[in-house]
């Protein structure tokens, strides 16, 4: 079986601010709202804690960076026969 797992990425799609609560969304497989809408009432409920914690996966959750078409195919291309 192969060595499949999950990584945490900021969306560039379906961002708001930075992409971590769509992110987040995308992880766990739900609604990115509902994620949203924890993070502004987590922010109410525990002042600037929550806030601080968003500051810091700013920093050092990766943004997802699908794969270019063109580096796609410029492997295609060196894997095909070449023509004499």
């Amino acid at each position: 079986m192969a060595n499949e797992y999950k990584r945490l990425y900021r969306s560039v799609d379906d961002r708001m601010v930075a992409g971590i609560c769509a992110g987040i969304a995308d992880y766990f497989d739900v609604d990115p709202t509902l994620i949203r809408l924890l993070f502004v009432f987590g922010f109410f409920a525990t002042g600037s804690g929550l806030f601080w914690a968003y500051v810091i996966m700013m920093i050092v959750v990766p943004e997802y960076v699908p794969a270019a078409e063109d580096v796609v195919t410029a492997e295609v291309k060196e894997a095909a026969p070449k023509k004499e």
